[in-house]
């Protein structure tokens, strides 16, 4: 980026460059100078970027068009929707009842 803004005489980055060399710094200092204006330019827009795609309707960080009491369409919670399909019918039982498992009988030795 920096070689590209020295190639062209008329650019920012090209002035910058020149009055570097004008205040004494070295060609290897200005350039110095120059790539680190550059970083901290993008580094910034960056930041705002990331900043705008935070926010919501409005610029406000946190605001989202759900969010709204007197939004347009008011949203259904997840609760209030109908379940997908059929509800399930009721469980067949067996007309056995339902008896413990038996247990073997245990012997005990020296008792009677």
């Amino acid at each position: 980026m920096a070689v590209v803004q020295l190639r062209h005489r008329d650019s920012e980055g090209r002035a910058y460059y020149d009055r570097k060399i004008a205040a004494g710094k070295t060609p290897m200092e200005a350039m110095r100078a120059l790539k680190r204006r550059l970083s901290d330019i993008v580094y910034h827009q960056m930041i705002l970027d990331h900043r705008a795609a935070q926010t919501g309707p409005g610029g406000h960080v946190g605001a989202a068009t759900g969010s709204s009491a007197a939004g347009f369409k008011p949203s259904t919670g997840s609760s209030e929707k109908s379940l997908p399909g059929p509800s399930p019918g009721p469980q067949l039982r067996s007309s056995a009842p339902c008896l413990p498992a038996a247990r073997p009988e245990h012997t005990h030795k020296g008792r009677e």
